[in-house]
């Protein structure tokens, strides 16, 4: 007989009410998957932007250069070189061994002084001699006159005792003997005077020629000789050396240019100009059209050009490189002074305004800033621009996608 199963307990069939609650307990956010999925999406996005901004662009940069206005009224330029129109190559009209030299380069001199001098004992000896000799003829020359002035007397003497007849013509004959004899003499010794001063001339000039002297108020360039060395007029013969210094008058610089004789009619005398140095870029002086040689060069084609200084500056040496600017017309002084300047392609307009994208940080990338700036009128190739300073990196030709943040870099040529 099979057993019935026993029935269920009834503990078993009660329903639990915790588990019930556990289950309906939400989840953290951090642990549901949609949660993550957009985590990543936005993670990625991020990334994706960022790349994007950190991609630089290739451009081509520009710097606001510091420009003249002169260059708007310039109708030639020309190259050329400084020069002295006095110059000198300073020697001595003797021969001799230089004793003593007493100027350096680049020392200035006033005309007539000393700056060397050759041995010249024997010369200075012979100078003496003849200045003794100047001072024994004018003591013969007031002897004569004492002598003169005796026979004068004793003929005045004879005259009178010849009228009352206590003396005879004979004694009288030699009174005005001897007196005829004196005058000679004064004539003899004044002539004797001229001579020793004649001879002590020529002993001076030749003591002067040993003296070496500043023809003219300048600066000494180059030194040619040094103490010890034979100095002759003629320097062919071995061993000796001709000009001692060279010296050149700075009031007298110049800039000579060759200009083609096409472009010739363009300058004229008393034409303003401006000089500028290779060596010192910045200095811009005024000039003027002193001359033009009427000589035409057949090789080149040219004529050359003098320009003088109108201003002068210390730091204007001879043989310097120059630029010169021949203008249409004197230059106002505002138009002397650099102003910034820049190229047209380097402007946009963004908004109805002139904006330029200045280039952040140094080296061949960086990031850009939009800068607005005010522009003015062309200078040359150039526009004047007001807002940025000279020096300032712009992009050349920006794109219609650059802006404020993006990252560029210089194009690879």
């Amino acid at each position: 007989m099979s057993e019935t199963p026993a029935p269920p307990s009834l503990a078993r069939l009660a329903i639990d009410r915790s588990a019930t609650a556990v289950s309906r307990r939400r989840r953290p956010l951090w642990k549901r998957w949609w949660v993550w999925a957009l985590v990543a999406v936005l993670v990625i996005a991020a990334g994706l932007v960022i790349r994007g901004r950190s991609a630089a662009q290739q451009v081509e940069f520009a710097t606001v250069a510091a420009a003249y206005p002169s260059t708007s009224v310039t109708i030639l330029n020309a190259t050329g070189r400084v020069v002295a129109q006095r110059r000198a190559s300073v020697s001595s009209k003797g021969t001799g061994r230089l004793e003593w030299l007493g100027v350096q380069e680049g020392q200035m001199v006033k005309e007539g002084d000393v700056i060397a001098r050759l041995e010249n004992r024997d010369v200075a000896a012979q100078r003496e001699q003849a200045a003794a000799q100047v001072q024994a003829a004018r003591a013969n020359l007031v002897q004569g006159e004492a002598e003169l002035d005796d026979a004068r007397s004793a003929l005045k003497r004879s005259q009178d005792l010849a009228r009352q007849n206590f003396i005879s013509g004979s004694a009288l004959d030699t009174a005005e003997a001897r007196y005829n004899k004196s005058r000679a003499q004064i004539d003899a010794l004044k002539a004797q005077i001229a001579v020793a001063e004649a001879n002590h001339r020529v002993t001076s000039v030749a003591y002067d020629q040993t003296l070496i002297r500043a023809p003219f108020t300048g600066i000494v360039l180059t030194k040619s000789a040094n103490v010890g060395d034979i100095v002759t007029p003629f320097s062919s013969a071995s061993g000796t050396t001709g000009a001692v210094v060279t010296m050149a008058d700075m009031e007298t610089l110049e800039v000579e240019a060759d200009v083609s004789e096409s472009s010739i009619a363009k300058i004229r005398v008393g034409q303003p100009a401006e000089v500028q140095l290779d060596a010192f870029p910045e200095l811009r002086l005024l000039g003027e059209v002193s001359r033009v040689v009427p000589t035409v060069d057949r090789s080149k084609a040219t004529l050359l050009v003098k320009v003088k200084f109108v201003e002068h500056d210390p730091r204007v040496l001879p043989d310097m490189s120059a630029k010169i600017a021949f203008l249409a017309r004197a230059l106002a002084p505002e138009e002397r002074k650099p102003v910034p300047a820049l190229r047209p392609d380097a402007i946009v307009k963004r908004d109805g305004a002139d904006v330029v994208f200045v280039v952040d940080g140094v080296g061949a990338a960086g990031a850009v800033k939009p800068v607005t700036v005010k522009t003015g009128e062309k200078v040359g190739d150039l526009v004047r621009v007001e807002g940025v300073a000279p020096g300032t990196r712009v992009v050349a030709n920006p794109p219609e996608r650059l802006a404020a943040g993006s990252r560029v870099e210089a194009a690879k040529k």
